[in-house]
């Protein structure tokens, strides 16, 4: 038997890395192309724990990393993502709040994250949880957001290619502000029983909100997260919500990864804490396959 032959796939262990080696060699293959116009993404679903803050900054990492600049605007008052980012947030840092309600510019409030080179952070603080209420009486509540991003995208130095809004999971005035601000919907699913549970109800809100308020708007791209091959559940979830929407949902799926939990732990995106890691290459993988498919806009 030979070098490189079958016996080094003979094992589970062995055939998943052999796997993981010719995944990461086509990817390295792979030149992205960049968009001609800023590609701004809403990441939401009103089901929580579905991987959404996580698929936020791993994306936006992974194209970072690609050489594309991208921006994150955390609108959840968390500020999960502003975490994994290791960028500062707490109370008197300026931040989107501050932004939203008409106090400072969104230049004003940008930082840059210690992650890669052209991926940076607009910082949600404790402050936004109170922003619901103060919107409320606000002028245009509605297109806080989506007027103060058009006027940073327009003025930067250096032209953004992708951002994406983490918005809290709740339909708020938080989360209209991020569907109004953007153009494409990313929705992550998680591959667990339920998973298609509230999804009609927020495609409704996205209907509405496009009516109204963004006639641009669209849901462009569906992400099937925390996926476990060995259960049938998972293979037929995915199957069903390929089923449901065939031309929206990606071919890549996200693994259930101990890496992918630990990272935003240490204020990181899994693509910077462990790049050898088959959570970092499925969303590398994944931010592949959006560049690809957004190619012609």
């Amino acid at each position: 038997m030979t070098a490189g032959s079958s016996y080094d796939e003979s094992t589970p262990l062995a055939r998943e890395i052999a796997d993981i080696t010719r995944r990461r060699m086509a990817l390295q293959q792979k030149d992205l192309p960049l968009p001609s116009a800023p590609r701004v993404f809403t990441v939401s679903n009103q089901k929580g724990g579905v991987g959404k803050t996580t698929t936020t900054v791993n994306l936006a990492a992974a194209l970072a990393r690609s050489g594309a600049r991208v921006l994150v605007i955390d609108l959840d008052p968390q500020g999960n993502a502003s975490t994994a980012l290791g960028v500062e947030h707490r109370a008197d840092t300026p931040s989107v709040y501050d932004v939203i309600v008409g106090e400072a510019e969104m230049d004003d409030v940008v930082q840059k994250s210690p992650e890669f080179d052209h991926l940076y952070c607009v910082p949600a603080t404790i402050h936004l949880a109170g922003a619901e209420i103060e919107l409320v009486s606000l002028v245009a509540r509605e297109q806080r957001l989506r007027t103060a991003l058009d006027t940073y995208l327009q003025e930067v130095d250096e032209p953004v290619h992708y951002v994406f809004i983490d918005c809290p999971p709740s339909l708020g005035l938080l989360t209209i502000n991020a569907f109004v601000a953007a153009r494409e919907v990313l929705i992550p699913i998680q591959c667990e029983y339920y998973a298609l549970e509230g999804l009609s109800q927020l495609l409704n809100s996205i209907k509405l909100i496009e009516k109204h308020l963004n006639p641009d708007l669209r849901v462009s791209t569906i992400l099937m997260t925390m996926y476990d091959g060995r259960t049938n559940l998972a293979q037929q979830v995915v199957a069903d919500v390929r089923e449901h929407f065939p031309d929206l949902v990606l071919s890549t799926l996200i693994p259930r990864s101990v890496r992918i939990s630990e990272a935003p732990s240490f204020g990181q995106s899994v693509i910077s804490y462990d790049q050898s890691s088959a959570g970092s290459l499925s969303y590398l993988e994944a931010a592949a396959e959006i560049a690809q498919r957004g190619a012609g806009q």
